[in-house]
């Protein structure tokens, strides 16, 4: 060979250069490449937290474990995913190494190759040879055996923790899951089913009290805003930690524009153009796995759940995110369907994947409730693809119609059904939000009408109030105002306003309704009848009684020639007049005889329609007696409104307000028949009940005193 020559050597090779022939042998011995962890001596933990908040006892009890001489004890720290279990781990870590005396390890247990890895680099740290880690990663020798080997020879007392363990099978079928009288072991993990940690104690996580949770921001970002507005954003994040520590990351680290916390909750409103799982997630550190990221830690249990053969769990925690957060009754989940991708038969397996993964918890009580977290949901709702919302919405509609009563009757509701008030609202948020087609819109509008009628006729009439703006509120947004379900939510807006004795605001909202039901629906319409009746109502209250009549006349002659005389609405408007004219200020009509006739057919037509004890009926015959007594005919008023009290007395709680005003009836008919003691106790009776019903400022409550102070003053005259 001649002539330069130009080489390189990679890796342990070398180059030779020589002239004539040579014979070369040589041998590479190579050591096996580490892959197991950097380090078990530190947690590997995202954002550690700047101080532990609230976990007094769960603390205590593990303080008390890592406490030399103390061994061969293993916790489960349990929870759903960023409640902060791993904080909690990762401060007794810091105690045990630190004031106990402890070697702290900490493996990583999230999937079989992370836990394989750094079991061994456990066994590595406490003395296990090359050759014996070479054996056990070949397979020559059982892996979780020598860890355990070396812990149990180990020559200082340990912690072991085994972080986000929420495979339990991982662990158990490798046996990696042991005790040692030379340590304790500490697992976090999603997975609540108590069959997985058999001998081990079990401690449960959940969200933080609410001024611990304020006080995670102000840990984070101090000068961000008062302890108050803290404690407004943590109940607005439902004082989940991880959601609260990635929302004090962001206020901690603004620099061109810093944001306090009424620009933070501003955003979470939507007020910077985030969705409210986007903003949070704003706060996370760069390149930040998974789990600590709200868009996306759920979808690791959900994954795990799919790989166990339940991809259902999926699709029923896709319809869950329909609803609130708040305990939601069970039985709203019969008969939950959605094509193939959830089968009622599966319904039950789902939901128990859903509660063993921590994603779902059981609530006790007087009615049987599932609770998922508010932010799980909004995370989970965030992510459903477009092209399913509007069929899960569907089946939201179909579930609740069936638990929510068309026409509900009056007096104490279904409890089960009071409890869906947060679900209606937050299901008509959302499909608003998600841009629901209107037939969809109209559904969930649909739902809120029939609970907010349910509330009111349980008479919470403040809760019905309460409910009926907000469904007003949120589906204008959506629907046109002259729709028809948003014009009958806003008429039972104008209803709980004249219970609550507002009448001018009521008289504002249904005069604006009649006049949009009149020009959208003509003036033989239905609800323009209903909207005509209800005016009528308010507006004697308002010093026009004889437009008040007229209006429920109108009504009468509008169902009367389209639904004939005795259907139960006809029989309502009918009853509205005959109740007019019991009135003080009636005496002067000169309908007034005519209307009064009328009293015993309507009390006959309500009973050949809905029965003898039905409340239309007795309803019937509380307005005769009222409107006898106002023509004073006491005698003839005193047994209908017997009967009527009577009746109600069985159907109704005694505070119920049908029947404080039928006790406010029965008593003026004593008092003019002379019987002043017997309408003392009834006056009595009728303050206490308005007092607490209607508290002592309300018109009629005022009303009932000055009647009960004209009994007395009779009784004692007399």
């Amino acid at each position: 060979m001649s002539g330069a020559n130009d080489a390189r050597a990679d890796g342990y090779g070398r180059v030779y250069q020589a002239s004539g022939d040579q014979h070369i042998v040589e041998h590479h011995h190579h050591a096996p490449e580490w892959s197991g962890p950097d380090s078990v001596r530190h947690p590997a933990v995202g954002r550690a937290p700047v101080v532990l908040r609230d976990r007094v006892g769960e603390m205590d009890r593990l303080r008390a474990a890592v406490e030399p001489g103390v061994g061969n004890r293993a916790y489960v720290l349990h929870g759903m995913g960023g409640c902060g279990k791993t904080a909690v781990a990762y401060t007794v870590f810091r105690h045990a190494t630190q004031h106990a005396e402890r070697i702290g390890l900490w493996v990583n247990a999230s999937d079989p190759a992370s836990l394989r890895a750094g079991m061994l680099a456990v066994a590595a740290d406490r003395g296990a040879t090359d050759a014996e880690l070479t054996g056990a990663r070949s397979g020559l020798r059982p892996a979780a055996d020598l860890v355990w080997q070396y812990l149990d020879a180990s020559d200082r007392p340990w912690l072991l923790v085994l972080d986000n363990a929420d495979t339990p099978a991982v662990l158990r079928d490798g046996g990696w899951l042991r005790t040692s009288p030379q340590g304790i072991v500490i697992v976090t993990t999603r997975q609540a089913a108590s069959h997985w940690w058999s001998g081990a104690e079990l401690l449960q996580f959940g969200v933080l009290p609410r001024d611990d949770a304020a006080l995670v921001l102000q840990d984070l970002a101090p000068h961000a805003g008062s302890m108050e507005e803290a404690a407004e954003i943590a109940d607005r994040l439902g004082r989940l930690p991880l959601a609260l520590t990635l929302a004090g990351g962001f206020l901690a680290h603004q620099i061109i524009d810093p944001w306090n916390l009424a620009d933070y909750r501003n955003g979470l409103d939507g007020g910077a153009g985030y969705h409210p799982i986007e903003l949070l997630d704003r706060g996370a550190e760069t390149g930040a796995e998974s789990r600590h990221l709200l868009s996306r830690t759920w979808q690791l249990s959900l994954d795990a759940l799919t790989a166990q053969g339940l991809p259902e769990a999926t699709a029923l925690l896709r319809l869950l995110a329909c609803w609130a957060g708040d305990p939601l009754p069970l039985l709203l989940l019969s008969g939950a369907e959605l094509g193939t991708e959830l089968h009622p038969s599966r319904v039950e397996s789902a939901l128990r994947g859903l509660l063993d993964h921590s994603l779902a918890e059981l609530v006790p009580g007087r009615v049987r409730c599932l609770r998922v977290h508010g932010i799980l949901l909004d995370s989970v709702a965030q992510a459903t693809p477009p092209d399913q919302r509007e069929r899960l919405a569907t089946t939201a509609v179909r579930l609740l119609r069936a638990v929510l009563p068309e026409v509900p009757e009056r007096g104490e509701q279904d409890p089960a059904v009071t409890l869906l008030a947060p679900h209606v609202t937050a299901f008509l948020r959302r499909v608003t939000g998600w841009s629901a087609a209107p037939a969809v819109v109209e559904g969930a509008a649909d739902c809120a009408l029939r609970l907010v009628v349910a509330v009111h006729r349980s008479g919470d009439y403040a809760s019905a109030l309460t409910l009926a703006n907000e469904a007003v509120d949120i589906a204008s947004r959506a629907l046109p105002v002259d729709n028809a379900f948003l014009l009958r939510l806003r008429m039972r807006v104008g209803r709980a306003l004249f219970r609550q004795g507002r009448f001018e605001e009521s008289e504002a909202v249904y005069q604006a309704v009649l006049d949009d039901c009149e020009r959208v629906l003509g003036p033989d319409d239905p609800d323009t009848w209903e909207a005509c009746l209800r005016l009528g109502f308010v507006l004697p209250h308002r010093g026009r009684l004889q437009d008040g009549i007229l209006l429920r006349k109108r009504a009468v002659r509008g169902r009367e020639e389209t639904l004939g005389r005795s259907h139960p609405l006809t029989l309502i408007a009918r009853k509205a007049v005959l109740e007019v004219i019991g009135r003080p200020d009636a005496a002067a009509l000169p309908e007034r005889d005519e209307i009064l006739a009328t009293g015993p057919a309507v009390i006959e037509d309500c009973r050949g329609t809905a029965g003898e004890d039905h409340p239309m009926t007795l309803g019937a015959e509380l307005n005769y007696a009222f409107a006898l007594a106002a023509a004073e005919r006491p005698a003839e008023a005193l047994p209908h409104a017997r009967r009527a009290l009577s009746g109600f007395e069985r159907v109704f709680a005694p505070d119920y307000p049908l029947l404080l005003n039928t006790r406010q009836t029965l008593s003026v008919v004593l008092h003019a028949l002379g019987r002043h003691a017997e309408a003392i106790e009834h006056g009595e009776l009728l303050v206490e009940g308005r007092t607490r019903v209607l508290g002592p400022t309300h018109p009629w409550t005022v009303h009932a005193e000055e009647l009960l102070d004209q009994y007395r003053n009779a009784g004692t005259s007399s």
